[in-house]
């Protein structure tokens, strides 16, 4: 991969917080850390947690915060640089480190100075863990499903009733985001909640996957949770949810970049034993490393964009996100499948990182926004274009 390729032939030793990419100990904690667990995480459902507190010590959870709340400043693009580093190894953790900068997201763009002071520094340095919870009402503004949780104010804040399926990277302690309804209105308002701190909230694990194990995926039972204004996002929330939608969609494309990277360097190896008859093959190795490199560039250019982006909404950012989205998906699918062909037998073992790559590929693909759900909210967007 070429962004542990750069980290690697760094000469200097000394750790810059405003960039953990240039620092080769970002590559050696991957290394060293990540990898000789990748099995117990995929398999046995180990969660990396000592990992997740060493990468958020680098800096590489706080990438894209302002210098003034105590970040580097070095935004997007630097974001999905570390989630594509981390995914090459291991997208269940890349994914929960996905997750944890998603958070880390919405505290930056909030107008809460109470989360920006005693909340934001502490998921961006990786001291408290964190989640996302935003798949039921990204799905629910798409027209998808019904908002499962709702708020009613009350002195000092919002009472919340409801449940929320699945929510990964999240324990005891750990925050993560809640979007509700506020009971009587069309409004909605965003919150960030925890086990533990919050009386009511509780987490129940009754699922398990055939991939992303290791990611402590829960359902969230709200009853009659008192959330206080000072934990509140934005209420309502009609425009700060466009604002951080863009960022949360791009970020994602950082688990696929990660993932087809590792498919081809599968590829490659497959090719050294049997190169001879994988020439018959499709979606040869540099086939995709060249629409890797297209979808690479793209990404990272719109992650600049959107960090130059001053406004609330610009549909044109928003497309583009889904659009690298898609292409993340239909990428890793293509790459995945191509490694387990190249690999032939070796790859139908139980086990092999070939079946692991193609079973983290479908994530890629499931996981909200799905392909289905990405290409829903795109055909919208060309239809209410095509009627102005």
């Amino acid at each position: 991969m070429q962004v542990l390729e750069n980290l690697s032939q760094q000469a200097s030793p000394t750790y810059n917080l405003e960039n953990p990419l240039s620092d080769p100990n970002f590559a050696n904690l991957i290394k060293q850390e990540l990898e000789p667990i990748v099995k117990d995480i995929d398999l046995k459902g180990v969660y990396p947690q000592q990992f997740m507190h060493k990468v958020g010590k680098l800096g590489g959870f706080a990438q894209s915060v302002p210098t003034e709340l105590g970040g580097a400043a070095k935004g997007l693009k630097a974001t999905t640089q570390v989630i594509e580093a981390i995914s090459n190894q291991c997208m269940s953790t890349g994914f929960i480190a996905w997750c944890q900068v998603a958070c880390v997201w919405y505290l930056q763009k909030s107008e809460n100075k109470y989360l920006h002071r005693e909340v934001l520094p502490k998921v961006a340095s990786g001291e408290v863990l964190a989640g996302t919870g935003l798949s039921n009402p990204m799905k629910h503004f798409a027209n998808i499903e019904k908002i499962a949780i709702e708020a009613k104010p009350c002195d000092g804040g919002y009472v919340l009733n409801g449940l929320l399926p699945w929510v990964s990277n999240i324990d005891a302690g750990h925050y993560f985001a809640v979007v509700a309804k506020i009971a009587d209105t069309e409004d909605y308002m965003m919150a960030i909640v925890s086990e533990g701190d919050f009386p009511g909230l509780t987490l129940r694990q009754n699922a398990h996957f055939i991939a992303l194990e290791g990611t402590k995926t829960f359902s969230c039972v709200l009853r009659d949770v008192f959330v206080a204004d000072q934990f509140v996002l934005s209420a309502p929330c009609d425009q700060y949810i466009p604002r951080i939608k863009p960022g949360f969609i791009l970020t994602q494309v950082g688990m696929g970049l990660g993932l087809v990277n590792s498919c081809i360097e599968l590829i490659q190896r497959s090719n050294k034993r049997l190169g001879h008859v994988n020439y018959f093959l499709d979606d040869q190795a540099e086939e995709l490393a060249s629409e890797l490199e297209m979808l690479r560039l793209r990404t990272y250019t719109l992650a600049d964009r959107i960090d130059a982006f001053e406004g609330d909404y610009d549909p044109e950012l928003d497309r583009e996100a889904i659009q690298a989205r898609i292409t993340a998906a239909e990428l890793s699918l293509k790459a995945a499948n191509s490694a387990m062909l190249h690999a032939g037998a070796r790859a139908y073992l139980h086990g092999s990182p070939q079946e692991r790559k193609l079973r983290e590929a479908y994530f890629v693909a499931i996981v909200t926004p799905a392909l289905k759900h990405l290409k829903k909210m795109l055909h919208h967007m060309s239809a209410s274009t095509a009627l102005v």
